[in-house]
Order: structure tokens, then C-alpha cells, then sequence
């Protein structure tokens, strides 16, 4: 598993409910882009649209010897997952009003494209605080023990 990108923001930004593996549907300069590794998922977030799940605002860099058939970076993308699995994400967007983030994007052994999607709530002001604060002590107890 070749790791493409990575969206550590969305783990501060987020609580992580529960996570799904989608394929994604790329063209062919875009696969050999993200191979080469040039993918921005930072910004990026998926929407649920006629029971298809949309990846929009993941930026794919032109591939270099691409010319004609490159197309637009940042153009929104079909993640391919199960049906039942369309309508359980459906649940949580509508009714609990959670939303659908991006923490990875990775290609796997057999040369597939995929997308690691989290099923997320946002965080507040006051939480993403304490994380850092946990996450300080935690250094701070590290150094501690290592003297």
C-alpha cells in the first residue's frame, strides 16, 4: 500500500465516527499523478448527490506528459462504494447531521486508487484546546520518563 496523501487537519478539525475504504473514479493522467504523489486532500469534502457519493475540492496536479488530456484539477469525483453502504452514509448526513471527510487517499496492491472516508462531527473551539493540552501533557510525561 503506497500512501498518496494524508489529511492529518481533518483529525483536529473532527471526531471520528466511523470510517469506510471507496474506490475513486480517476481518469487516466489523474492516476498517473496521484502515483507520482501530487494530491491535495486538505480542502476536500463528500457529498451525497442522486445516491452517489461526490469527493469535491480533492486537487489532482496535471500529469506533466498529460497535454490534451488533462483535465481540470479540482474537478468533483465519484467515490465507488456499496449501495447499502450509499444509504447508511445517507443516514448520517440527513438525520444526525454529521458529514463525510477524507483522511487518506492511498493506492493498494493491485494498483487501485482508494479513499479512506470518515463519517465525522466538527469539533468546537473549546475541544480542539483540550486536545492540544492532552496532547502536551502527554510530551510532557514522555520527557519525563526518558530522564
Amino acid at each position: 500500500m503506497k500512501l498518496v496523501a494524508n489529511n492529518k487537519k481533518a483529525r483536529h478539525d473532527y471526531f471520528i465516527e466511523e470510517t469506510y475504504e471507496a474506490g475513486i473514479a480517476l481518469t487516466g493522467t489523474e492516476i498517473k499523478s496521484a502515483r507520482q504523489g501530487r494530491v491535495s486532500i486538505k480542502e476536500s469534502f463528500a457529498k451525497i448527490v442522486d445516491e452517489e457519493v461526490i469527493l469535491f475540492g480533492m486537487n489532482i496536479s496535471p500529469y506533466e506528459q498529460g497535454n490534451r488530456f488533462n483535465v481540470d484539477p479540482l474537478r468533483p469525483r465519484k467515490l465507488l462504494l456499496h449501495k447499502r453502504e450509499i444509504r447508511k452514509l445517507i443516514g448520517y448526513t440527513t438525520l444526525k447531521g454529521l458529514t463525510l471527510v477524507p483522511l487518506r487517499m492511498y493506492i493498494n496492491d493491485k494498483g487501485r486508487a482508494k479513499v479512506e472516508l470518515a463519517v465525522a462531527r466538527g469539533k468546537k473551539e473549546y475541544d480542539k484546546r483540550h486536545d492540544i493540552a492532552k496532547k502536551d501533557a502527554d510530551r510532557r510525561m514522555q520527557q519525563a520518563t526518558r530522564r
